[in-house]
């Protein structure tokens, strides 16, 4: 009895054992299933390029070459002509592929295997806007538009030829020099910036896909002339925004202070200048514009053409403008005049109304370019022009709190701009030392 007792206590033991060893496995076996459950679950981002999804598609980028239209695009990818022609023909409303420039760039999307089926044709008509046609069982297309982030930058420089040089020349954005100009036509004679003048800004910069595609809105903006700073800050009122000085003044006034952008003065207003085809001194009372033939000319003002013809012996091709009772403006040497430009017909401040040449007695193309104070002629250069309106004064309060942030990112600014100027001359002193 004794025996059998001990025999089933060995045999307990073993059946324990073995209950704790299945146990285990068990639990073991539960876990890395677990575990290989979870790694097999992590599946990768999709990916996406113009709303298409393209981890399955094999996609080939090219650009636009001179001369191709849309069925030298697809017909090496075995798209047929009809199909080519149906969407040529039924999504001119969406985009009229006549209008495909070279330069721009397109996708392709195939399908990833040995058929390489054409899928999608997109073609990108700006850095925003793209169209998208399917090229599968169901023939479509749509417009796209890719989303565009807008960033707070800043831009400085000192100027040592011309605002565009100095721009272009620190790699900022062109189009950031043409509105900077534009705030400042009424204020600042561009045509007389002088050695070491000074600009600081605040602007919007546009990106799209983290590339920068174009200038926005100037905020604020100082412009250091002749030693005097000239402010700018972007203010709305009623629905309109314009930009004013620190006083609430509007930058805008009755004059441009010029009628055409990026040219030099080739003669000044004077009661005595040689002729060089004369070959005499005679007075010359207006300033002369060089520029290249075919250069824009703007009205300074709003007002009335009197006056529009041609004078073969002098004026060449000429156009008045009376702006009131006081002021009138004349345009001469215009090689040809612009659309709409007649006798008696109104014009707007900034309107084009011709085109720089050399016609009449002229050596060269230049506008010549006078004012008249009641009926007499007067320096161009030297008329003050009397501001738009200022600031509403219901408004006042706002915009003293808005510049008076602007003015401190300003000096933000220029305090980084010292510093950094600062760090560079002892690095240069070190350096030589």
């Amino acid at each position: 009895m004794v025996y059998a007792f001990n025999v089933l206590k060995q045999k307990s033991k073993y059946f324990l054992f073995v209950l704790f060893l299945t146990t285990s496995l068990f639990f073991s076996c539960n876990q890395t299933t677990d575990h290989e459950t979870l790694l097999t679950d992590e599946v990768s981002e999709p990916q996406y390029l113009f709303d298409i999804q393209i981890d399955s598609l094999e996609v080939i980028q090219d650009e636009i070459r001179k001369n191709q239209y849309l069925s030298d695009l697809l017909l090496k990818y075995n798209v047929s002509y009809p199909t080519i022609d149906y969407l040529s023909r039924n999504f001119k409303d969406t985009f009229d592929v006549r209008r495909i420039k070279a330069g721009n760039n397109y996708f392709i999307m195939l399908s990833n295997d040995t058929v390489r089926k054409p899928l999608f044709f997109v073609y990108e008509i700006s850095a925003s806007d793209y169209v998208v046609y399917s090229l599968g069982d169901s023939l479509y297309a749509y417009r796209g538009f890719k989303p565009v982030e807008t960033r707070i930058e800043s831009a400085h420089g000192i100027i040592t030829s011309s605002l565009w040089n100095s721009m272009v020349g620190k790699g900022y954005d062109p189009d950031l020099a043409i509105k900077l100009s534009d705030i400042y036509a009424w204020t600042v004679d561009f045509f007389g910036i002088q050695k070491n003048d000074r600009f600081e800004i605040l602007y919007e910069r546009k990106y799209i896909d983290d590339k920068p595609v174009g200038v926005g809105r100037i905020f604020s903006a100082r412009f250091n002339h002749y030693g005097k700073d000239q402010f700018a800050f972007y203010f709305e009122q009623d629905g309109e925004g314009d930009y004013f000085d620190e006083n609430g003044q509007s930058l805008q006034r009755e004059f441009l202070k010029a009628p055409l952008k990026y040219s030099r003065i080739s003669s000044h207003f004077t009661n005595s200048r040689y002729h060089p085809i004369l070959k005499y001194s005679r007075p010359h009372h207006g300033v002369d514009y060089a520029a290249p033939s075919g250069t824009p000319v703007y009205a300074i003002g709003q007002g009335v053409i009197t006056r529009k013809g041609f004078q073969k012996g002098g004026a060449g091709n000429f156009v008045y403008i009376k702006h009131n009772s006081t002021y009138t403006t004349a345009y001469m040497h215009l090689q040809k005049f612009a659309s709409g430009v007649h006798e008696g017909s109104k014009v707007t401040q900034g309107q084009l109304i011709g085109y720089v040449g050399t016609t009449g007695l002229s050596t060269g193309p230049h506008l010549d370019f006078r004012f008249f104070k009641n009926g007499q002629p007067v320096n161009p250069l030297k008329v003050e022009s009397p501001p738009a309106k200022p600031i509403n004064e219901k408004y006042l309060a706002q915009f003293k709190e808005l510049i008076g942030k602007q003015q401190n990112d300003l000096r933000l600014l220029l305090n980084e701009i010292d510093l950094a100027r600062n760090q560079s001359k002892a690095d240069t002193v070190q350096t030589s030392s």
